[in-house]
């Protein structure tokens, strides 16, 4: 147990290695798509996901390696992806539509300390999502029970978490835990990344306001006429490194300027290839993967279909909740991917 617990630490301990990004679309329909990259550069996980059914009995991880936390048992059954182990759930969707995910939030968080005493109601912040898809229908009832539990880290020394709580009614918000007390952001941009603060990042936005989705006109400069090369010119300054602040700002005018769509189902596809554009690649010839972008996942709330694919296969796999018996199903958890290796498809050429 204490090996899987160092495992896990060093996961949310490694600045440079873990950058995750989340973008929340809405459609015309009135569905709602929550989508996020799930970035970790210094080595292949073993993700899964996980099938929790009703009644299923939780217990938390305590820094001493033991599982003796706070037990919570599921009220509703959900499904969810992570790594390694299928406590960790990372990003997950529960029957009543409620979505949350953990994100990477180091140096500005910070958690109560564990205390013995308070056994019973510490959290490892790595179960945090999924306490939350186990309990809870709406983000009212996350906020009104929150103070009931204390999240802590199961390793000292490890970063703090943050979340994206998403309702299928499109309501989003984040949740921060700052000097031990949780705070909650209305994300009404539909993004998240990591550190600084949220609040931080939405003030940082307003150095782009001179960005446009449209191509920018002319500009006459002395007796020259300035024209644009191309199209896409309106987002000339658009921030294009991998650091949070940047992300951040890059998933908003992407995930802001993206043409509404119909439906939930057509919104899917539009939510991977902004994302797309947030992979982030691996600059260490010594880690022998594709990307750093581990795998992308992105959830249509109003039919409860989690989509996914990963840097070992580009092709959208899907899971269907509506056909999860979540009364009698088993508890289960499997590999996302079968073969670590990307699909190739051959095209068959007609030489006659």
């Amino acid at each position: 147990m204490k090996k899987f617990i160092y495992i896990f630490c060093v996961f949310i301990m490694s600045t440079p290695a873990i950058a995750c990004t989340g973008v929340t679309l809405h459609a015309r329909d009135g569905g709602t798509v929550s989508a996020r990259t799930i970035d970790w550069a210094e080595s292949a996980t073993n993700n899964i996901y996980t099938v929790v059914p009703r009644g299923y009995v939780s217990r938390s991880l305590l820094p001493d390696g033991t599982q003796n936390g706070m037990t919570f048992v599921a009220k509703y059954g959900f499904v969810g992806l992570g790594p390694e182990r299928p406590e960790f759930v990372v990003d997950g969707t529960n029957e009543a539509g409620l979505n949350a995910g953990l994100f990477y939030f180091p140096d500005y968080g910070e958690y109560q300390k564990y205390d013995e005493a308070a056994r019973n109601t510490s959290v490892a912040d790595l179960q945090v999502v999924s306490w939350i898809l186990s309990n809870f229908a709406t983000i009212d009832e996350v906020r009104n029970n929150i103070n009931n539990i204390r999240v802590i880290n199961i390793y000292p020394n490890s970063s703090t978490a943050h979340w994206r709580i998403t309702e299928a009614s499109g309501r989003v918000v984040v949740m921060e835990i700052i000097n031990g007390e949780p705070v909650f952001h209305e994300d009404e941009i539909g993004v998240i990344a990591n550190a600084p603060r949220f609040d931080w990042q939405l003030t940082n936005l307003n150095n782009y306001v001179n960005l446009r989705a449209d191509t920018a006109k002319p500009l006459k400069l002395g007796p020259d006429t300035l024209t644009s090369f191309s199209g896409g010119t309106g987002l000339l300054g658009l921030p294009g490194d991998f650091s949070s602040p940047s992300r951040f700002v890059r998933a908003a005018f992407l995930g802001n300027f993206a043409p509404q769509q119909p439906s939930t189902e057509s919104t899917v596809p539009i939510a991977f290839h902004i994302l797309n554009n947030l992979d982030v690649p691996i600059f260490d010839t010594k880690t022998n993967m594709p990307s750093a972008t581990q795998w992308t996942i992105a959830t249509d709330l109003k039919n409860k279909v989690i989509y996914y694919h990963t840097m070992y296969n580009r092709t959208i796999r899907k899971i269907d909740m509506n056909a999860i018996n979540f009364e009698t199903v088993p508890f289960q958890f499997a590999p996302l991917d079968d073969t670590k290796r990307e699909t190739i498809i051959p095209v068959q050429i007609n030489n006659e």
